[in-house]
């Protein structure tokens, strides 16, 4: 059992609404970690990280990440720091793997820069570049995919990843 894909890309590049979309096209589930990290913790990711640090909330993370490629068929959207884990780098290797660039200006449009984002707390927008900046060779290295997505309607992504997924 394995994903039909895995959607990443850093916050801001609509891997909830274009994994929905491509789950609803392929006729399959779709499931999204970063819930099952609230879920399991019964709060929300923000208070996570408040409440028990950063180290736990990335230890629920890798645990929500291993059960769902375990379990899920479908579409799957990983959060956008689960792939700094060196287990779900490797976890990704085989598997088709969709990654969403999304430019700064698109994503600090889209997430708006809240305090529910709790990496992006202290000087949003230098931290949004920070963490785009380090995550974008991994992210790049882990896709069969990639497709751009500033300025686009999310129905237009979809149709460009079934046919890379093809």
């Amino acid at each position: 059992m394995k994903p039909k894909a895995v959607v990443i890309g850093p916050p801001g590049s609509g891997k909830t609404t274009v994994g929905q979309l491509l789950a609803e096209r392929l006729g399959v589930a779709f499931r999204d970690t970063d819930h099952d990290v609230e879920a399991t913790a019964g709060k929300p990711i923000a208070e996570i990280f408040i409440d028990d640090g950063e180290e736990r909330f990335r230890a629920l993370e890798r645990a929500a990440v291993q059960a769902a490629l375990a379990e899920h068929e479908g579409v799957l959207a990983l959060g956008g720091g689960s792939i700094l884990d060196a287990g779900t780098q490797a976890d990704l290797a085989e598997l088709p793997v969709v990654y969403l660039e999304v430019g700064l200006s698109d994503a600090v449009k889209r997430v708006g820069l809240a305090s529910a984002r709790p990496l992006l707390v202290l000087n949003p927008r230098s931290q949004f570049r920070k963490l785009m900046e380090e995550r974008r060779p991994i992210y790049e290295g882990l896709a069969t995919v990639r497709v751009a997505t500033d300025e686009r309607e999310p129905a237009d992504i979809v149709d460009e990843i079934v046919k890379g997924l093809e």
